[in-house]
């Protein structure tokens, strides 16, 4: 049968979350990792659509691209785009196991990730082989490889001359937008004002000027300091407040 592409619509986050939990459970299976944190939980697995939902939603409408790809009236595979201040980032790609290695990819990756006249491309990818492979020839280069650590939260005090304030987006969203340029080279105002509608927000100062910020509640983050040697003390407060909450 022909493969239809078409443009995503906001009536298509179900199904392209079912593509994204067949494939992520997929290379969690083949690669004999834990892809998603409680994923050998079926329970877990079972009320991970309603914890999802509003972050699926959430990137409908934020998307620059976003691309399904159809055979007999099913979505088999899917690839979303947003871009802020000059970065095109793919935010998800992911076609059904009995589907990959076909050309849907490909097709997918055309169309959402095309050049767009961004400064930068980034993706956070997986360490799947024909993945990353399609990245290299799209003219992207591997970067640093992301960790992940877990521990049940604890009450944790360290020394540190940091105030730590309650965020005020209307207040301080000029001051994290300064950090995120100065570290990351962009500003990403529409995902601050989502996870500040989600999480819990602080801020960090020194001197009463604000060095950092981050956001505690499941999933935690981001966080951002000017000086790295912030982290603990940030760190030790996050951690902390979960403990406490």
């Amino acid at each position: 049968m022909t493969i239809i592409y078409r443009q995503g619509t906001l009536e298509d986050s179900f199904a392209v979350f079912q593509v994204f939990l067949k494939s992520i459970m997929d290379y969690s299976k083949r690669m004999n990792v834990q892809a998603i944190t409680g994923g050998d939980d079926p329970e877990k697995l079972e009320s991970l659509w309603e914890t999802r939902k509003p972050m699926f939603d959430f990137l409908v409408k934020e998307a620059s691209q976003f691309w399904v790809a159809e055979k007999d009236n099913e979505i088999i595979g899917y690839a979303r785009t947003i871009e802020h201040d000059n970065v095109q980032e793919l935010t998800e790609f992911f076609v059904n196991p009995n589907q990959q290695s076909t050309g849907i990819g490909s097709g997918l990756l055309s169309r959402a990730f095309a050049e767009s006249g961004a400064e930068y491309r980034t993706i956070i990818a997986t360490f799947d082989e024909r993945a990353l492979y399609r990245y290299m020839k799209m003219g992207l280069r591997e970067r640093f490889i992301l960790k992940y650590f877990s521990r049940k939260a604890e009450k944790v005090t360290l020394h540190t001359d940091l105030q730590i304030e309650p965020l005020n987006l209307d207040i301080h969203l000029p001051f994290i937008n300064r950090i995120d340029k100065e570290l990351i080279a962009h500003q990403r105002t529409s995902i601050h004002e989502w996870i500040a509608s989600r999480r819990s927000g602080f801020v960090y100062k020194r001197k009463n000027e604000i060095v950092g910020y981050g956001y505690i509640g499941a999933p935690h983050g981001p966080f951002a300091v000017l000086d790295e040697n912030d982290f603990p003390a940030v760190l030790a407060h996050a951690e902390s407040w979960v403990a406490e909450t």
